[in-house]
């Protein structure tokens, strides 16, 4: 199969221009949270927009039409998960995880650490690129929503109010 005809190749060429256009407008209305830092939700949505790109460019029997249709309830359903995490009381539990903090001034949370996967070599390297060598001088380290990992100084923590787990 390395060569079926031209018409499949310029069908290819011409729908997959068609439909990356179409995915990029898409992107452009449904705003910068769609391909914001990924948590677990954003990231389902954007393998989603690329398979069914895939399936579009590939797949003869999907027209460009519903491709168009598919990015479309995907960009829809992203921005009403987005409104409903943002002005509903606790809808931001559903889809997202809450911050967990695996460190607490110098000392490691040995459970949260299990309960979260991390070992420790992943925590001592994000406290080594904050430029931070001990722990001691560590207020809090936080496994954000996304996966990364925010380490806060002894000497940064400030009125700490952005270490509370939850909006006020």
């Amino acid at each position: 199969m390395w060569f079926d005809s031209w018409g499949d190749l310029w069908r290819v060429a011409a729908v997959g221009a068609a439909a990356y256009a179409t995915l990029v407008v898409t992107l452009r209305l449904s705003g910068k949270r769609t391909l914001a830092k990924l948590d677990a939700f954003d990231l389902v949505v954007t393998v989603a927009l690329g398979s069914t790109l895939a399936t579009v460019l590939l797949n003869a029997d999907v027209s460009w039409a519903e491709g168009a249709v598919a990015f479309a309830v995907l960009a829809v359903l992203q921005l009403a998960v987005s409104w409903t995490t943002t002005h509903v009381p606790r809808g931001r539990e559903v889809v997202t995880a809450a911050p967990t903090t695996v460190v607490r001034d110098g000392v490691i949370d040995e459970a949260a650490m299990r309960d979260q996967r991390l070992t420790p070599a992943e925590l001592r390297q994000a406290v080594r690129a904050s430029g931070i060598g001990g722990l001691d001088r560590v207020a809090r380290v936080v496994l954000e929503t996304d996966g990364t990992l925010s380490v806060i100084p002894a000497d940064a923590v400030g009125d700490g109010r952005a270490l509370e787990p939850h909006d006020p």
